[in-house]
């Protein structure tokens, strides 16, 4: 089955739900927001290569992720999982990235942990500045909030 790379942005409570539960819940009724490389962002981004969409689509849910923020000192939070590809349902609204998670993603499925080196006072607001976090290091990711 076709797999689709999703960026999901997270807050605390994100968090604390895949570390207690080993999914993040979505389904038809409770859908999830996420990013992807959608037809509709080739479409309009002709001549990029699929590292620089991902890049796009990944840059949209860090922008998501700081509107998660429960508390003004919470850092940016994106998850990059693999979705089967009948979990994704794209939108027609902005940004062109945005899909809706129609299953919950298992922990398996996640990949990685991009999060901010310092609370909002430190950060800077592009993409590229997020650290690194494999999946085994959720338990640390959580830490940063205290």
């Amino acid at each position: 089955m076709p797999v689709v790379r999703v960026y999901v942005p997270l807050g605390r409570a994100g968090l604390e739900e895949l570390a207690g539960t080993g999914a993040l819940a979505a389904g038809p009724g409770s859908p999830r927001i996420a990013y992807a490389v959608t037809s509709r962002l080739e479409r309009l981004a002709p001549g990029l290569d699929l590292e620089d969409l991902e890049y796009a689509a990944f840059s949209d849910a860090v922008t998501a992720a700081a509107e998660l923020r429960a508390a003004p000192s919470d850092r940016r939070v994106v998850a990059s999982a693999d979705a089967d590809a009948s979990w994704v349902a794209p939108r027609e609204d902005a940004p062109v990235s945005k899909v809706l998670l129609t299953q919950p993603v298992p922990l398996a499925r996640v990949a990685s942990f991009h999060i901010d080196e310092e609370g909002p006072a430190g950060f800077d607001e592009e993409a590229d500045e997020l650290l690194w976090y494999d999946v085994t290091e959720l338990d640390d990711v959580r830490s940063f909030f205290g």
